[in-house]
């Protein structure tokens, strides 16, 4: 199995070298002139972002973003993987819109599915300073994913250039919001998911990756400890003496276990490693391995630090980038996160 995982990781590693190579490849003046005329088609949204977007608006953006990241972190490291699936929650229902952060009445923030999201008041933070600096010019939705960036930095993972342009939705819906990964769902229904999102099967195993940092509620794993799936028996996919620590530190629904059991505050492959283990916290987590389409990918990353890395940077700009809204036409720049412009 062992020279599958490198064959793999090799054409993974080429594959994306390849379509690096072919979007900085520029055509050759003669080519430009010759090329036939066709008719104009609309670019993708994510095309009009960049990373010099506020270089003359907003200058100094990423760096109040990352004192303030920074400062909230030094006090209490778990908010870092808060800030990640704050962004991934975000994105995952209407794009990167910032549509999680209005906060009103059946809004995505009031749903069920986010009563244990935080950073609110970090993200809060910062656009107050940006305001302060920059009034009227950068979005809720370019704070998040900026703040998402420097988070995993922070946590001891790589850093990556973002592109800004996006603009803040307008609609926030409960209903919508409920729709998010709870981690007990099947991989069919996170592939479909993530290819809805423009995303692809690496990027869910990748991105999954997150849960190298970060805690869960016990609520979210009680259904794995009996009656699994309406078998009477605990979850058989799970590693037995795993099990009985997990059910010690489990006495209440509301106390918080590591995703990652074994170096949960290091940003490193052992969330990939565990699940060879049978150490996957969440179901769906251990699911990624037992799973065909997903397990040599796994197996690729356990035993690739620098490919789990360099592809997780690249799944994050692809996560960044999801259905945004820019242009003049669409959505608008809050000046409070919470509330859309009256």
């Amino acid at each position: 199995m062992r020279w599958w995982c490198c064959v793999f990781a090799f054409v993974l590693t080429l594959h994306l070298d390849i379509i690096a190579a072919k979007s900085a490849a520029q055509p050759p003046p003669n080519a430009i002139k010759n090329k036939p005329r066709t008719m104009p088609t609309t670019r993708p949204a994510a095309d009009h972002l960049s990373t010099a977007y506020y270089a003359n608006s907003c200058p100094n953006l990423e760096a109040i973003v990352n004192q303030k990241v920074n400062a909230w972190i030094k006090r209490d490291s778990t908010l870092a993987p808060s800030i990640i699936r704050l962004h991934f929650h975000d994105c995952a229902i209407r794009g990167c819109d910032a549509s999680i952060l209005l906060n009103y009445p059946g809004s995505e923030k009031r749903a069920h599915a986010s009563k244990t999201l935080r950073g609110f008041a970090l993200i809060d933070e910062i656009k107050a300073e940006v305001e302060r600096r920059c009034p009227r010019t950068v979005s809720c939705a370019d704070i998040l994913t900026a703040a998402a960036r420097d988070a995993t930095v922070l946590a001891g993972g790589p850093f990556w250039q973002v592109p800004f342009g996006r603009k803040d939705g307008r609609v926030s819906l409960v209903k919508e919001a409920n729709t998010v990964p709870q981690g007990h769902e099947n991989i069919t229904s996170l592939i479909d998911l993530f290819q809805k999102l423009g995303l692809n099967i690496v990027d869910l195993v990748v991105l999954s990756g997150s849960h190298t940092i970060g805690r869960s509620t016990c609520s979210s794993i009680q259904q794995r400890f009996s009656n699994f799936n309406g078998t009477g028996k605990p979850d058989q996919s799970i590693d037995f003496n795993y099990l009985n620590s997990l059910k010690r530190q489990c006495k209440l629904d509301t106390n918080f276990v590591n995703l990652d059991g074994t170096t949960p505050r290091t940003f490193d492959v052992a969330y990939y490693t565990n699940l060879e283990k049978k150490m996957g916290l969440l179901s769906t987590d251990q699911l990624l391995h037992s799973d065909s389409r997903t397990s040599p990918i796994v197996d690729a990353l356990a035993s690739q630090a620098q490919l789990f890395t360099s592809q997780f940077a690249v799944s994050m700009v692809k996560l960044g980038n999801v259905q945004v809204l820019t242009g003049k036409t669409q959505g608008e720049i809050r000046r409070n996160c919470n509330f859309v412009n009256s």
